[in-house]
């Protein structure tokens, strides 16, 4: 194979050129670096301290800052200040079953030492102490009476065996809901979870957790159904997805990613969280997903989304925080320096971080109050940062970090001022990826789905569980309670009573929310 031939400059002007076009290269691929081995060994925060907003910004940067002529060297920070909560002894939920331990002193301690004769019991102190009592394993023994008539004898009637979770198994609705909590709450793989288990002198093993788990994802189906439909009828959805890797897919290798998609959306008094597996992170996925959806759609900047809000029935709503993680990354790979300049991606930086903290204000306000705020306080902030990176963003090369930055945030801007409009909208997508954390940190503990089957499971089980968690019920309870009563379900009202939002209270146990 022949190399091609290596071209020279010809004159001074073309070798100045050249080489002014390989320092900036070297510039970018530096800043790269910066910032990559910023993301492997330092904080992941993207609070920037004041010592780190002072840093030397880029020369890329710098060359379009002198340009604009936006400097401000005297500039004061301030922090606010704050209270701490004074440490002492928790207080126990009363929600807590108690049980009564009763210390009284000899008897002949209880004779006045005056000589008054027998003292009497004027009250009680109370000292309460945290116990537990490590899961135990019991049978359930199904008693059913037979009946035959003593006359005749032509045949037998035998009480009917409830409607099992999973029929002519050992496990109960109680092992079960212990099992799929223990994985996808707590983040316990079932090879993990067999020796645990197996300490109560039963022998388990991990092909038989795996497949009670997909035999529970099947159970629920009926409620993901109903799911899917609250989620649909409702105005805003956020969506987001992550990678998952199952083994064995048809036509795919066992290293090669598949996808979860997550989905929140329902009224705030009934939020509803799916989960749904796809081998694919191609449109049409989106798209089946959100199929008869009118509304909004909060997402970040992926292309699929940016199509599918392209249709009038779909309105996208843009994550601010995906555009501040942006110049955040040119912050943390500038060159370190003890100048104390502010760039441009702090100038960015400043903007967003007031816009966060009109949403702070606006938190506990009604849907439109918190609309005429932002009206009043964030629309002239952003008509100005508008402004101002229209007027920059020609001067930055386009392959920096800041150049891109400045590229999203321009791209994206009709998606991120769409909050403006309704006070119920977020200012970014950051709920939908909190919502989405729990199967992230799941993932690293059990590694992989074996099969497809598993995979749709989780997906199941994990919309289960994290949307009791968002209505206010603790998963175990719930589990235990609709791994009950769903194989008696027989019609639509039976199985809509098992709705989170709808099921007895006094069925399930309150969920203590994670600070």
């Amino acid at each position: 194979m022949s190399k091609a031939p290596i071209s020279f400059p010809e004159s001074l002007e073309e070798s100045r050129i050249l080489i002014g076009g390989l320092h900036a290269r070297i510039d970018i691929l530096e800043e790269q670096n910066r910032l990559l081995r910023h993301q492997q060994f330092a904080a992941s925060s993207e609070k920037t301290s004041p010592q780190e907003q002072g840093l030397l910004f880029d020369e890329a940067e710098e060359a379009a800052e002198d340009d604009t002529g936006a400097e401000d060297d005297d500039k004061e920070i301030k922090v606010p200040a704050h209270t701490r909560k004074r440490g002492g002894r928790r207080s126990l939920s009363k929600d807590l079953p108690r049980v009564r331990i009763e210390h009284d002193i000899p008897e002949e301690e209880k004779i006045c030492a005056c000589g008054c004769g027998l003292m009497a019991r004027i009250g009680e102190e109370v000292t309460e102490q945290l116990d537990i009592i490590p899961a135990k394993m019991q049978v359930l023994q199904h008693v059913r009476f037979k009946y035959a008539c003593k006359s005749c004898e032509e045949g037998v009637t035998i009480a009917p065996l409830p409607p099992q979770p999973i029929p002519k198994s050992i496990a109960s609705a109680g092992l079960l809901a212990y099992v799929v909590t223990g994985k996808y709450v707590d983040g316990l793989p079932l090879y993990r979870m067999v020796p645990v288990l197996n300490r109560s002198g039963v022998e388990f093993n991990r092909t038989l957790l795996s497949r009670w788990v997909i035999k529970c994802g099947d159970l629920v189906q009926p409620l993901i159904n109903l799911f899917t439909d609250h989620l649909l009828n409702y105005d805003i959805i956020a969506m987001d997805e992550t990678g998952v890797q199952v083994l064995k897919e048809p036509g795919k290798k066992p290293q090669s990613k598949s996808y979860m998609w997550g989905q929140k959306g329902g009224p705030p008094d009934q939020p509803v969280i799916l989960f749904h597996y796809d081998p694919s992170r191609a449109e049409d996925v989106a798209r089946r997903l959100l199929e008869g959806y009118t509304g909004y759609l909060v997402s970040d900047g992926y292309q699929v989304y940016l199509n599918v809000t392209s249709d009038s029935t779909i309105i996208g709503v843009g994550c601010m925080a995906h555009a501040r993680r942006k110049f955040n990354d040119v912050i943390k790979a500038r060159k370190k320096s003890k100048r104390r300049k502010p760039g441009l991606a702090d100038h960015a930086m400043e903007a967003i971080r007031a816009l966060y903290r009109i949403e702070k204000l606006a938190k506990n306000m009604s849907d439109n109050e918190r609309r005429l705020l932002r009206k009043e306080k964030a629309k002239p902030i952003l008509k100005d940062l508008r402004e101002w990176i229209t007027k920059v963003k020609s001067s930055v090369p386009p392959t920096s970090l800041l150049g891109k930055a400045l590229h999203y945030i321009d791209k994206q801007w009709p998606r991120l001022i769409r909050y403006l409009d309704d006070g119920r909208l977020p200012i970014d997508n950051n709920e939908m990826e909190r919502v989405i954390k729990p199967f992230v940190i799941g993932r690293k503990n059990w590694l992989f789905s074996k099969s497809q089957n598993g995979a749709k499971a989780s997906a199941n089980l994990y919309s289960i569980v994290e949307t009791a968690k968002a209505n206010g019920i603790e998963p175990y309870s719930y589990l235990r309670h609709i791994f009950t009563q769903l194989p008696k379900a027989k019609t639509v009202e039976d199985f809509e009573a098992l709705l989170p939002w709808n099921v007895n209270r006094n069925n399930v146990t309150p969920y203590i929310m994670q600070k």
